[in-house]
């Protein structure tokens, strides 16, 4: 093995192999966490010692750091506050951070019931915008950002800006909007669209460019987008170019003259019809390839040998036995031998997996890349 290698820090192996480099070994990733319901059944089953929190989890198996999130604000500032309005003993309503009214169960998992949303008309976006959305907020740079970001760097970890909810350009129009509006607006009110995208994008300019002023290396910016389903993107190209590339454009910029070497995409489903668009604007780097919406990494892989993947492992097979998890480990294999895919779930684990078939498919994960 090179000194090189010796000396590769888990910023360096993250960096060099999905840029396509050569590294000591692929990443190895304990990510997608448990339900809070699988959490209570793992518990119930007994934990293994050292394993008291979710965060123990990677740690107990030995997993690379992963990129670590600059703390910044990039989303509403300031934050509307948590409104608890009502609670039954099934549920709980509230107001959420971003003005949305949602609803949720107490006693098991499920995604939000949405029931309002805070930009119904052009006025609201206004004032959405005028009370919420200033790119200069003193408040998007308090805490303790600086120091955290200093301690990744001496630690050789990766760094990342942006994380969900708050960095996409599709992603926060939904939030804003809910599905349906926002799928209208596209035809409805094109102008707006392009204001609150152009406008999100001003303000991860502007702190992003803060972050990189002080001296933080950035590996990373990450868009959360959550576009695309069973049947494939919500928006097609046509859309895609129109109202997100050129703001896409905007943020490639920024990394090429910083040096940033990675553009992430967070986006469920089946992204394969925009996949070129997204790329012609500068995004590298897609996940987390659900398979039961039809992603196949190892088709992913091969049609697209630049873009770099993470995720595409059912994680319906944990759910089944051991057998079934090999042989779900043994079909990503091919993916990985070719390079800019780190192996990982393609997304939470449910509460139908049990704490030993987890631990099972981690450790066969473990062998794959070549961790010992």
């Amino acid at each position: 093995m090179s000194q090189a290698y010796e000396a590769m820090t888990h910023r360096d192996r993250f960096v060099r192999w999905m840029t396509g480099q050569s590294v000591d070994r692929p990443p190895f990733w304990v990510g997608w966490g448990p339900w809070n319901s699988t959490w209570r059944r793992w518990k119930a089953e007994g934990l293994p010692e050292g394993v008291s929190n979710r965060g123990d989890v990677p740690v107990f198996f030995g997993g690379d750091r992963m990129p670590a999130v600059v703390p910044v604000n990039i989303g509403p500032c300031p934050k509307l506050p948590f409104t608890r309005l009502s609670e039954d003993a099934e549920t709980v309503t509230f107001i959420d951070e971003w003005g949305i009214k949602r609803r949720n169960f107490k006693n098991h998992e499920s995604m939000s019931e949405f029931l309002e949303y805070p930009v119904k008309t052009r006025d609201d976006w206004e004032a959405f915008k005028r009370t919420r959305l200033d790119p200069g907020h003193p408040d998007r740079l308090v805490g303790e950002w600086l120091t955290h970001a200093r301690s990744w760097m001496e630690q050789g970890v990766p760094i990342q800006l942006g994380v969900f909810p708050d960095s996409g350009l599709f992603g926060c129009i939904r939030w804003l909007m809910g599905d349906e509006e926002c799928l209208l607006a596209f035809y409805t009110a094109p102008e707006m669209l392009h204001d609150m995208m152009e406008r999100m994008t001003d303000i991860y300019l502007t702190v992003y460019g803060k972050v990189v002023a002080a001296g933080v290396r950035v590996d990373m910016i990450h868009f959360w987008e959550d576009m695309a389903g069973r049947q494939g993107p919500l928006i097609g190209p046509k859309h895609f170019n129109e109202f997100m590339a050129p703001q896409y454009r905007r943020v490639k910029a920024f990394a090429n003259a910083h040096d940033i070497p990675l553009i992430s995409v967070d986006t469920d489903g089946m992204f394969d019809p925009i996949a070129p668009a997204m790329m012609e604007a500068g995004v590298n780097y897609i996940y987390p390839l659900e398979v039961a919406a039809g992603c196949d990494v190892n088709a992913l892989r091969e049609k697209y040998p630049t873009l770099a993947f993470m995720g595409g492992i059912d994680k319906r097979a944990l759910a089944k036995d051991k057998a079934a998890i090999d042989r779900e480990i043994d079909r990503v294999a091919p993916a990985l031998a070719k390079g800019r895919y780190i192996p990982d779930l393609d997304h939470l684990i449910p509460d139908d997996v049990s704490w030993e078939n987890y631990a099972h498919y981690v450790r066969r994960l473990k062998a794959l890349v070549g961790k010992t």
